[in-house]
């Protein structure tokens, strides 16, 4: 089975480093930011970023994805191969409330393929969690359907020393013109779940 690694930021090992102002439209790989407003043409998907919410930097972007390559290479055999993945849009409020997204070419070899994969790469991340010596719940995959389109959808629920949740993390990956897209939503409050919420479940889809 191919596992494909859209959408492996791991919210517990990510640190973040304060930046200032920043021209989204270098951050990104694909699409363009607008008024506030980030689009992609390859997706053909359209979000208002929120007020207040700062936008993710390209350093970080790498920073990110490679505490997560490190992690999960630890688990599997050999190197990941994620020369295919694009940053789009990223935005945070702080430390534990983050929106990131990101695409990858997939090509289909047979039938319900990205379902297997997408499945893999859920318990991949439980895996990679507890291999990190953190202890971790995950829910169901459920169908959140979005502007129409249906998204695969589940969530992590890490916990601290002493039995607190310190994190929430929601994923969402559709199969879309040919791209495995992924969202993923780190929270710890329900005030910044909202907000980022709002702006996710609001985005509007080409058809």
């Amino acid at each position: 089975m191919r596992i494909r690694y859209t959408t492996i930021l791991l919210g517990i090992l990510i640190s973040i480093t304060s930046c200032g102002q920043i021209d989204p439209n270098k951050q990104i790989d694909e699409g363009n930011v607008e008024n506030d407003v980030y689009s992609s043409k390859e997706i053909g998907w359209t979000i208002d970023i929120p007020n207040n919410w700062k936008i993710i930097s390209r350093e970080q972007n790498e920073e990110f994805q490679k505490k997560g390559l490190n992690a999960i290479e630890n688990i599997v055999d050999g190197e990941i191969d994620a020369s295919g993945l694009k940053n789009l849009i990223g935005f945070q409020k702080n430390l534990f409330n983050i929106f990131q997204s990101t695409s990858e070419l997939f090509e289909l070899e047979y039938e319900g393929e990205w379902e297997e994969n997408n499945a893999g790469l859920k318990e991949l991340i439980y895996i990679t969690y507890l291999d990190q010596g953190t202890k971790v719940d995950s829910t169901a995959t459920k169908i959140i359907k979005i502007d129409g389109l249906d998204f695969h959808t589940y969530e992590f629920t890490i916990y601290g020393p002493k039995g607190d949740v310190i994190l929430n993390q929601l994923m969402y990956n559709q199969l879309i013109n040919g791209f495995d897209f992924g969202v993923n939503i780190n929270y710890n409050n329900e005030s910044d779940k909202k907000e980022i919420l709002d702006a996710w479940l609001n985005s509007k889809f080409r058809k």
